[in-house]
């Protein structure tokens, strides 16, 4: 039950993020990666401390801060802002289709690192989950963006980061909490974060934002930055690292729905198409019976 559990928290942070990609893809033209990611971290670090302190959480062990700390600018820091660039070459459902192969990512860092083991079901759902993912990609190229294949790329580039991300955080989290951790890594993130931007004159760009923008900013600090990933670091310690991975296969669904609504990008057949695929992955790769 535990397992199940952590599958379904991770498919609700996954259709979250989803619509953080869609309002990322809303947002990007009047902000640079830097900024971005600073008011989703950002933002998200400022929900999350006040709510730490008052839970009185386990922080980490001093041990483990730089881990903690490294992991958390890996991700939080590096991650997004390759993912930033990577949405202003695509559309918001072609981004989040590279990034659902982060279950073949993590399932192979996993095994890499000797911390998860491959059976053929688990490699048989994560494989016709990502054969979905890239058939929509290969088909939909005649109607997506010019230069789509390099946010795609750029992305799955990307993706690497959340895999070792997801593989090396659960021991941490467990010797902590899972919001001690949580909080840790994005403050680490978005202290990084501030710094650079302030190098790079990322924070002029919040001088033109609309009230709609505004919005949608702290909607992606908020909603995207802290309320998914408290989610996503639940299901980290209820699940496997590979099957809490693949429910980000659902993040396309999300992003395509809520980016068609904002800024009218088309929702084509073979999105449709590849995401059949994509669930029936996620069913195979998550309904394995544990041996006795």
């Amino acid at each position: 039950m535990g397992e199940w559990a952590g599958v379904a928290i991770a498919l609700l942070s996954s259709s979250i993020g989803g619509t953080a990609a869609a309002i990322t893809r809303y947002l990007v033209g009047g902000a640079d990666p830097i900024l971005l990611a600073i008011l989703r971290w950002g933002i998200g670090f400022l929900c999350l401390l006040p709510c730490a302190m008052m839970l009185g959480v386990r922080w980490p062990l001093r041990a483990d801060w730089p881990g903690v700390a490294l992991l958390g600018v890996c991700f939080f820091g590096l991650f997004f802002i390759l993912y930033n660039i990577a949405m202003s070459y695509t559309t918001a459902a072609r981004a989040s289709l590279a990034l659902a192969t982060l279950p073949l990512h993590t399932m192979v860092v996993g095994a890499l690192l000797g911390i998860e083991q491959m059976t053929a079901r688990k490699i048989t759902g994560v494989g016709i989950a990502v054969l979905g993912v890239a058939a929509a990609l290969a088909t939909g190229l005649a109607q997506s963006p010019a230069g789509a294949w390099r946010g795609e790329l750029i992305m799955t580039a990307a993706v690497f980061c959340m895999a070792f991300y997801n593989v090396l955080s659960r021991p941490l989290m467990q010797r902590s909490s899972a919001l001690g951790f949580l909080t840790a890594g994005m403050g680490a993130g978005a202290a990084v974060l501030v710094l650079a931007g302030l190098v790079k004159g990322s924070f002029a760009a919040l001088d033109h934002f609309t009230t709609a923008q505004w919005i949608a900013g702290i909607y992606l600090g908020v909603g995207g930055g802290a309320l998914a990933f408290i989610l996503w670091v639940m299901a980290l310690g209820r699940a496997t690292p590979t099957r809490v991975a693949n429910t980000m296969t659902v993040n396309p669904i999300a992003a395509a729905l809520l980016a068609a609504l904002l800024i009218g990008e088309p929702i084509t057949p073979n999105l449709l198409i590849g995401l059949v695929a994509v669930f029936a992955g996620i069913w195979i790769a998550t309904s394995e019976t544990k041996p006795a």
